[in-house]
């Protein structure tokens, strides 16, 4: 018996030892299959080294090689006032805290800066953006061929930071206009300029975004920048923004940095708006700037739930077209009929999609001009002729010598709430956020005073600044402790 249960233990461990063989076997065998056709599939995927052959790189030569015989390099010569102390002034500081009169004086010395600028004529016309030729007492323009030149500044414009310049020579290399709204997000475009006096500096990058609104430039400014990945630093502004074809898109005006050098975002003003401001800068020496007459904004969750129980509609507005937040009552859009509440959804038949694209394209035109506007009311469409007007609320051109009190008054501005109003016992008027300088400061005028009157003309808004043309002999206003102040013959 007992070798009957021996042989029957030994058979049963032969055959789960043959089925366990037989099954680690075909596991293998399935294995070695799979793996097989693993490895057949990655035999099928095409390998490429990562460095790309010539052809597939944009060509970027020919735009490089025409655009920086046209790009210079400008140097400004600027006078700033230095404080100095005397030695009676340590002393009064010594024993009085503080020196009598304010101690010491100004004294005046010579600051140098440099920028860029591009040529646009073979006779020597130069774009640049108006922070470079600031307040210079001379303006010297060195070539890419080393020639240097003393330039005539014929005009600038402060709202879109544009100069033109002029220098006395002929037969100059130069950039011709091409198209800033045929760009296309991801289009390879060239920034050149003289980053750190680094002359005839190329860098390359792409189109990120158009239209872009950084509320830089103050004093009404238009802004709708093209954003670029393309490296710019300090002493690139004024340089040409260059698409592959070779042709003058931009001006590169600022980089968007916490560290005062470029991480990544630069922006330059589209050459839809450089052509409109250099020929009016050139023929009239003021840039004729046309206004619409509203105040806008983009349409998002925070305004639909400020203004949803006033205008329900905007629910179901979408995220196309600009929300009118308000109208000015002398303005040409408030004369056509468009009200506040209304969308526009197309101006001169190009959809809306920001207030940038509106500013740019009414930048595109003068006082005088008609621009077809549309916009939904109510959920309807309607459809308006606004003859645009100046900055005084005329049709007219302006004159070179009109003056432009938002900048000469030199200071910040913001709207008073009746509150306010109510406190002080007035009916109108803007109050003063800051001063920089001009006539506010010769005046001796303070943060928080609120104008009431120029000129003996009410001031209801800081728009109203912006429609007196006449030079200031008198400022009516109240500061917030009801102090009644006037300032007069203040020229």
């Amino acid at each position: 018996m007992k070798k009957v249960t021996v042989l029957l233990t030994l058979l049963a461990a032969m055959l789960t030892g043959g089925l366990t063989a037989y099954t680690v076997i075909k596991f293998t065998d399935s294995n070695k299959k799979e793996r097989s056709a693993f490895l057949d599939y990655q035999r099928d995927i095409p390998v490429q080294f990562t460095s790309y052959t010539k052809e597939s790189y944009p060509d970027l030569t020919y735009a490089a090689e025409n655009a920086v015989p046209a790009v210079v390099s400008i140097e400004k010569v600027s006078i700033s006032q230095a404080r100095y102390s005397s030695e009676m002034d340590m002393l009064e500081r010594w024993f009085f805290g503080t020196p009598r009169n304010g101690g010491g004086g100004n004294v005046p010395r010579e600051v140098r800066s440099s920028g860029s600028g591009v040529i646009i004529s073979s006779d020597g016309y130069i774009v640049s953006n108006n922070h470079v030729v600031e307040n210079a007492k001379d303006l010297k323009v060195t070539l890419s061929d080393k020639r240097t030149f003393t330039a005539e500044l014929i005009g600038t414009d402060p709202s879109t930071d544009l100069a033109l310049l002029k220098i006395d020579a002929d037969g100059l290399p130069f950039l011709p206009f091409g198209s800033s709204e045929d760009l296309r997000l991801g289009e390879w475009v060239l920034a050149i300029g003289t980053p750190f006096s680094l002359t005839s500096t190329v860098t390359a990058g792409i189109v990120s975004a158009k239209a872009r609104n950084l509320g830089i430039i103050e004093d009404m400014g238009i802004e709708s920048f093209i954003q670029t990945d393309a490296a710019v630093n300090p002493g690139n502004s004024g340089g040409a923004l260059v698409n592959p074809a070779g042709e003058l898109v931009g001006i590169n005006t600022l980089i968007k940095t916490e560290t005062g050098s470029f991480i990544g975002y630069s922006f330059a003003v589209p050459s839809s708006i450089v052509k409109r401001v250099i020929v009016d800068l050139k023929e009239y020496g003021i840039f004729q700037r046309a206004f619409l007459g509203i105040t806008m904004s983009e349409i998002n969750a925070s305004l639909i739930e400020r203004y949803e129980d006033e205008y329900a509609y905007l629910k179901d507005a979408g995220q196309t077209g600009v929300f009118i937040v308000d109208t000015d009552p002398d303005g040409g859009a408030h004369e056509a009929g468009i009200r506040k509440g209304d969308i526009v959804v197309e101006v001169d038949g190009i959809e809306i999609k920001s207030s940038p694209q509106i500013q740019e394209l009414v930048a595109q035109h003068r006082p005088g001009d008609i621009l077809k506007v549309s916009v939904k009311r109510d959920g309807k469409m309607k459809h308006f002729d606004v003859v645009l007007r100046n900055r005084a609320g005329r049709t007219e051109l302006m004159k070179a010598d009109d003056v432009n009190l938002g900048a000469e008054l030199g200071g910040k501005f913001e709207e008073v709430n009746d509150k306010i109003k109510k406190e002080l016992k007035i009916e109108h008027g803007i109050r003063v956020k800051s001063v920089t300088g001009g006539i506010l400061e010769k005046a001796g005028v303070k943060p928080g005073y609120i104008i009431t009157h120029i000129n003996d003309t009410p001031v209801r808004s800081v728009n109203d600044l912006y429609k007196i043309t006449s030079e200031v002999t008198s400022i009516d206003g109240v500061y917030p402790d009801g102090r009644f102040a006037r300032y007069a013959s203040i020229r």
